[in-house]
């Protein structure tokens, strides 16, 4: 049976409602020194304020020693009434101390599945994705190593790879890596950020494989991300795409929240949402935000 692995359980596709497909609860990296994401109480507020929005689901792409939480997640998503998805993976080199880059003793691969299907620790929270990254128009040693263990990991469980694209590029030789040479299905594949690098050729060519495409990150002005996702979101749609096409906030700074004064996680539904339906109509935006979530999460676990 399809189902979405959130940190309560497996549910339907269909229970997810409207879905922030790209977010962060809880965050820490050496590159974010003084706005980690770490205090709980913030996280649950956010998540009551996305709630009071309208959000029912929120996809958390934080990985593997980048402080998750995990533990906390269960509560804040019964306390809040919102379904909450984690992640397994690793992201890019940077964000880690080099001496934790050898990955735990068993590898990464079995990390991963230990993690999507046993759970995260000692925690028992099961991951509902494994989250990568790549670099810079480049797919360095560490993006191939985390990439093919990813790749043995969705083999192994079925689940989804998500994708952090530096500043949008890579996309298709990302592609080309987890689909062409290790084989796994580009409707399991969600690449983030995308929209960063506003090459509407490459968005085409991107969808046209099969993958998701997560418009995510509004209101960083230094993106080209709100003012010309309208455009990017009607091109693709037009050109018969709007099934792949996901949104998310990716708030990754404590000074980013809605309750430290930033736009946080409702700014997707009290902004983004609105602007989107009077360009693109109410029908494409709820199929990015209620349908194609579950789609791209659900899994046939193995």
């Amino acid at each position: 049976m399809t189902a979405v692995r959130t940190v309560l359980g497996d549910v339907a596709p269909a229970d997810l409602g409207v879905c922030d497909a790209h977010d962060h609860l809880f965050l820490s990296s050496p590159l974010l020194a003084g706005q980690e994401l770490n205090d709980a109480s913030a996280a649950r507020a956010e998540l009551a304020a996305f709630r009071e929005a309208g959000g029912g689901s929120v996809v958390q792409w934080t990985p593997y020693g980048m402080g998750r939480r995990a533990a906390d997640l269960p509560l804040l998503s019964r306390d809040t009434g919102v379904q909450v998805v984690a992640a397994t993976g690793l992201h890019q080199a940077a964000h880690y101390a080099p001496e934790s880059l050898a990955g735990p003793r068993g590898g990464l691969a079995e990390l991963f599945v230990a993690e999507l299907t046993t759970g995260i620790g000692t925690s028992g929270v099961r991951a509902g994705l494994v989250k990568v990254a790549g670099g810079f128009h480049a797919l360095d040693a560490h993006t191939r190593r985390t990439m093919t263990a990813a790749a043995e990991a969705h083999h192994a469980t079925g689940a989804p790879i998500a994708v952090h694209l530096e500043l949008g590029t890579g996309a298709l030789d990302v592609l080309d890596l987890l689909c062409g040479e290790l084989e796994v299905p580009p409707h399991r594949v969600i690449l983030g950020h995308l929209n960063r690098s506003p090459d509407l050729v490459t968005q085409r060519q991107a969808a046209g494989s099969g993958a998701y495409l997560a418009f995510d990150g509004p209101s960083r002005a230094n993106h080209a991300t709100d003012w010309r996702m309208p455009d990017a979101v009607r091109a693709l749609a037009d050109a018969g795409f709007g099934d792949r096409l996901l949104l998310g906030g990716d708030t990754t700074t404590a000074a980013a929240r809605s309750v430290n004064g930033g736009p946080g996680m409702p700014y997707l539904l009290r902004r983004v949402r609105p602007r989107l339906e009077q360009a693109l109509g109410e029908g494409l935006v709820e199929l990015m935000l209620a349908v194609n979530p579950g789609r791209a999460f659900g899994v046939d676990w193995r």
